[in-house]
């Protein structure tokens, strides 16, 4: 497999999770779950949320219309490996905030450090 197509694997599994994060409304509830929360904690969840989807679209954007120049520039490399401590520091905070106990936990654990082995991959 090609170092760059081992990016734009990385920005089809970002994609996957941009989409996955629109989700979330309908997924979780939202309008029900979220109501329980003040004003100010139930738009600050939303706007996180928001706020990460669109870092997942530029990053995905990036890993699949750039794959080459963020292999051959210092400031690419530099995304890349940035990229990769995003996902790798996601999957710690799976650990520390859901715990192993779960199957769905373990699952989503093994995703994230997935996604970061998908750029760390593209840099050896």
């Amino acid at each position: 497999m090609s170092l760059e197509l081992l990016i734009q694997a990385g920005g089809v599994y970002t994609a996957a999770f941009l989409v996955f994060h629109l989700s979330f409304w309908k997924l979780f509830r939202w309008k029900t779950e979220l109501a329980k929360l003040t004003s100010l904690n139930r738009a600050i969840v939303q706007v996180l949320n928001l706020c990460l989807t669109a870092v997942f679209a530029m990053l995905a954007y990036i890993s699949l219309v750039h794959a080459g120049e963020l292999l051959s520039t210092d400031l690419g490399r530099t995304l890349v490996v940035l990229i990769a401590a995003f996902w790798y520091l996601r999957a710690i905070e799976q650990v520390v905030f859901f715990g192993l106990r779960r199957p769905l936990s373990i699952a989503f654990f093994v995703a994230f450090v997935i996604g970061g082995s998908l750029y760390t991959g593209a840099l050896l």
